[in-house]
């Protein structure tokens, strides 16, 4: 008897098959059926084909520029169905404007009567409007449905600049507004000295304590980067100090109000001294004094 173990008990009753004498063959793969291993890869390989085809197509399109054509296509005719729909210009309401040239204002909106209101760009229009000389800022609304509404802010005129043999109009940021044609603003006071318009502002306010001694002032000179020299309408150069500017100018006001002292045979003023005034006196009337008067006795009478 043969013992049986436990591998093969189970087959203890089965006979075995019978044994021809041809060996089997294995099953062979048609060529349609790649190995399972190789599919993923070629799904891959597809899909990045595939891209590679669309992106390759695009940059072609974009190259050629029908891509950029058919989006600005599509953008005029949005932009043309917001029109028909009610979203067209119909008013520009302007704000603020004294000086600005209307005609160049309109020209820098770029702003046409019946166009889409959205196809005008406030943001490229500020830049614009804000490149005219008397323009400091501007403020620019679509008010929909039908309205463009701008509000600019002007440059105040402070003074004329005396700059390289030439005047020019320049306001109280120290910018330049005109070139030319500045005869229509002759009444303000000239400046000069290279950084004069920066430091002018609080020259002026300083001078409108004296209103009345203020519109006498014809120039002021920037002397040294570090006071100013004042030129009167009669001729008389008034020298600030450098520290203390105000009240020497205060000074200057009791002086004209007690003692006409702008009325005086004089050709400078001085005030940088706070204890005592400096005159430089006209040279004319340094000869009349010493002139004897007509009729006076001299030594041989």
């Amino acid at each position: 008897m043969r013992l049986l173990s436990p591998a093969n008990a189970s087959n203890s009753g089965r006979r075995a098959p019978a044994r021809s004498g041809r060996k089997a063959t294995p099953r062979r793969r048609t060529a349609m059926q790649p190995p399972r291993w190789l599919k993923p890869a070629l799904k891959g390989a597809a899909v990045l084909a595939l891209v590679g085809g669309l992106g390759g197509g695009m940059i072609h399109l974009y190259e050629t520029g029908l891509v950029e054509d058919g989006l600005l296509a599509a953008k005029e005719r949005m932009l043309d169905a917001t029109a028909v729909a009610g979203l067209r210009v119909t008013d520009v309401l302007v704000e603020g404007r004294v000086r600005s040239d209307s005609e160049m204002l309109l020209a820098a909106l770029k702003v046409e009567r019946g166009m889409p209101m959205l196809a005008f760009d406030p943001v490229e229009a500020k830049q614009r409007l804000e490149a005219i000389n008397w323009v400091r800022s501007a403020t620019i609304e679509r008010r929909l449905p039908n309205t463009i509404f701008v509000s600019i802010e002007e440059r105040r005129p402070m003074a004329l600049w005396q700059r390289e043999n030439k005047l020019v109009l320049v306001d109280f940021d120290g910018e330049i507004v005109l070139h030319d044609e500045v005869a229509p603003f002759g009444k303000l006071p000239v400046l000069v000295g290279d950084t004069a318009p920066a430091q002018a502002p609080a020259l002026l306010a300083m001078l409108e304590r004296e209103p009345a001694l203020k519109a006498r002032v014809r120039a002021a000179s920037w002397v040294g980067e570090r006071r100013w020299t004042l030129h009167m309408d009669n001729g008389i150069d008034v020298n600030l100090p450098e520290e203390n500017p105000a009240d020497a100018w205060l000074r200057l006001a009791t002086l004209e109000r007690d003692q006409k002292v702008l009325a005086k045979d004089v050709v400078a003023i001085d005030l940088r001294f706070a204890d005592r005034l400096v005159v430089r006196v006209a040279p004319d009337a340094l000869k009349r004094a010493t002139q004897p008067a007509k009729g006076a006795p001299g030594k041989n009478t």
